[in-house]
């Protein structure tokens, strides 16, 4: 189960609008990659991943990943936290 802080679906949102004006069917994955949680950009769900809906788009979850999205500073970093974590203050 993913569960996302109100700033990391801010961020999802305007990522992935952004993200469609040079390609409407772009949209955000959250895939283990070298060790870590990335997110990245795709234009289709691998096989078994989840479409978990954030408000007005649908993000990617690479199955067996689990946690809370949330964001760090700087530069908006989108990260997976265990659940139940707190969320992030937000910085500004």
């Amino acid at each position: 189960m993913i569960e996302l802080t109100e700033w990391a679906r801010e961020i999802v949102t305007k990522s992935q609008a952004a993200a469609a004006r040079f390609n409407p069917s772009a949209r955000i994955r959250l895939a283990r990659v070298g060790g870590e949680v990335r997110a990245e950009l795709t234009d289709q769900p691998s096989a078994e991943d989840q479409v978990v809906p954030v408000g007005s788009v649908e993000l990617y979850v690479e199955s067996g990943l689990e946690g809370l999205l949330d964001v760090e500073e700087p530069h908006d970093r989108l990260v997976l936290r265990p659940l139940g974590s707190a969320p992030n203050a937000r910085g500004h």
